[in-house]
């Protein structure tokens, strides 16, 4: 990965057990399920997740998804920031 880059990164991501709710405050993040089923969790809300499955996760949102055997392509953009995710 070019650490120069600061519009976006790319990321493989095996979500083996239910994550925590959080939220970021400057980062837009796209998953892309990639393999597995479950669902993902925007503000309470939740919406199916399967194969080819595309969701946009705007800043301030509470998201976290939950499933098994999920396997997503996460963009952040911009680039991932640890220090940008809070939970409540």
């Amino acid at each position: 990965m070019n650490e120069e880059n600061e519009v976006a990164s790319m990321h493989l991501v095996e979500i083996k057990a239910d994550s925590e709710v959080h939220y970021h405050r400057r980062m837009t993040e796209i998953y892309y399920v990639l393999d597995g089923e479950g669902h993902m969790e925007l503000d309470g809300e939740c919406h199916p997740l399967t194969p080819g499955t595309a969701v946009l996760i705007k800043p301030g949102c509470r998201h976290r998804a939950v499933g098994v055997g999920l396997k997503i392509l996460n963009v952040p953009v911009p680039k991932f920031d640890p220090a940008d995710e809070f939970h409540d």
